[in-house]
Order: C-alpha cells, then structure tokens, then sequence
C-alpha cells in the first residue's frame, strides 16, 4: 500500500493548527506542523511533504517571503495552498502571483481544505484529460514566444527566459491547449485551480492581466489573449511544436 500524502500546516494559530490537522489525518492524510517559517524549514529539510498548507500573516518571515523562497530557481517543486484571513480579491490573486497553487480565506471549512489538497494534488501529478497531447511536446511557439513545458517558463525572440508562476504557466498551457477556442472563467477555474467560480471571483481575470503584461500584450488590440465579452477569452495565435529552443543571446 502506498505512503499516505504528508501534508504540512504552517499557521500560528494553534487552535486553527491542529484542528485542521486532526481532521486530515482521520481522512489518512500524514500530517506535520509548523507555527512559522524556521519550524518550516526543519520539517522540509528532514521530511518527504507532498503539500504545504502556508498562512499569508506568520510571525518573524511571513508567507509572502516563504513562498518566494520555495519558488526561487532551484528551489525543488512543492504544491502550495495559500491561507489568507483577508477576503479582499488583491490578497487572493496575490498568492497566485508568488506561484501558489491554491488559496482558501479564512475561516473555512476542514472538509474544503481537504477537497482544495486533494485538487491541487491531482493538477500537481496530472495534466487534465483534455490537455494530453499524443505525443510529449516540450517547446510550444506561437507568435514572438516559446513556452517551455519543462521548466515552465517563456522564451522571448532572443532566447532570454520569462519567469512563470506556477499559476500563470497553467493558464498559458490551457490556453495554448486551445487555440482558437473560447473558454468561460468558470472552464478556465476549473482546469487551473480545479474548482468553480463564485459570483464575486476575479481571480482568473487578474491571472489573464498578469499573462498578458509576461507577453506584453495590450487590452486593446489585445494579440494574443483576446476577451469575449459575457464569455471568457480566447487564445488567438496559431500554436506549433518548435523542435529546439530559442538560443539566449550573448
């Protein structure tokens, strides 16, 4: 029988802490956890964690600097969700920004925070069915980009390397996985984030905006991410496997 998934909770809140933690481990989940960033780093320098449960507000180094920590170049792969006590959209798309995978307000349910870790796990070892391709492509070219499905990062016209949050790479990949095709906010939520839409998310929006500034593409006269009002966006540049990537200029 396999290991069950280690999941680690960063939170200073120890009531918030260790509920949440006696709930997933009587679903099976192995659970550790950790009331700020250096306890954090002792568990991920010792323990096997498939996925970090990270506050945003932690003492001494906050989640904000944590996570740019765990997604800095060479930093190895680690799902994160994100836990926020604001509501506000700018603290949600925030996370995303850094490369979270997911984020949850506070306070919330135990029972939706496992279905959130069950989600992100899912994306995290899987493409969706209808983004699987016959045959594995790492180099996509469309317009003045390749995007790089390896390292999941942009290549521009002299091979000098755009960064990705694992957010923005997910929405480009379902993008380009659809050319010519317009997918809803609710489609594009559910393939990056595995989970649907309330009547107040911005997220997808703003993640678009972000996209869109990383291919320097405008609004208006928008070249590749085109806005189908009362439907969602759509991808409007042919997209080719390119057999080599761009060499970075000297």
């Amino acid at each position: 029988m396999p290991a069950p998934d280690h999941i680690l909770i960063v939170d200073d809140d120890p009531g918030i802490r260790e509920l949440a933690a006696e709930y997933l481990r009587r679903q099976g989940l192995q659970v550790s956890v950790a009331a700020e960033g250096r306890q954090m780093r002792d568990v991920l320098a010792t323990q096997r964690i498939d996925l970090l449960v990270l506050d945003l507000m932690l003492p001494g180094t906050d989640g904000i600097t944590l996570c740019r920590e765990l997604r800095s170049p060479g930093a190895p792969p680690l799902p994160i969700i994100m836990l926020t006590a604001r509501g506000e959209e700018a603290d949600r798309i925030l996370g995303l920004e850094l490369g979270a995978d997911d984020y949850l307000t506070k306070p919330f349910a135990a029972r939706e925070l496992l279905a959130r870790i069950h989600a992100v796990l899912r994306r995290t070892r899987m493409l969706p069915p209808n983004l699987a391709v016959s045959e594995p492509v790492r180099h996509l070219a469309f317009g003045d980009w390749q995007l790089d499905t390896t390292a999941r990062h942009l290549l521009d016209t002299s091979g000098a390397i755009v960064a990705l949050s694992g957010a923005e790479y997910r929405l480009l990949r379902v993008l380009t996985a659809h050319p010519q095709r317009v997918l809803t906010r609710d489609q594009l939520l559910q393939l990056t984030q595995g989970r649907d839409a309330d009547v107040f998310d911005r997220s997808i929006d703003l993640l678009v905006s972000r996209v869109r500034q990383r291919l320097g593409d405008g609004v208006r006269g928008s070249r590749y991410i085109k806005t189908v009002r009362n439907e969602g966006y759509v991808f409007c540049a042919d997209v080719q496997a390119a057999s080599a990537p761009r060499e970075a200029a000297p």
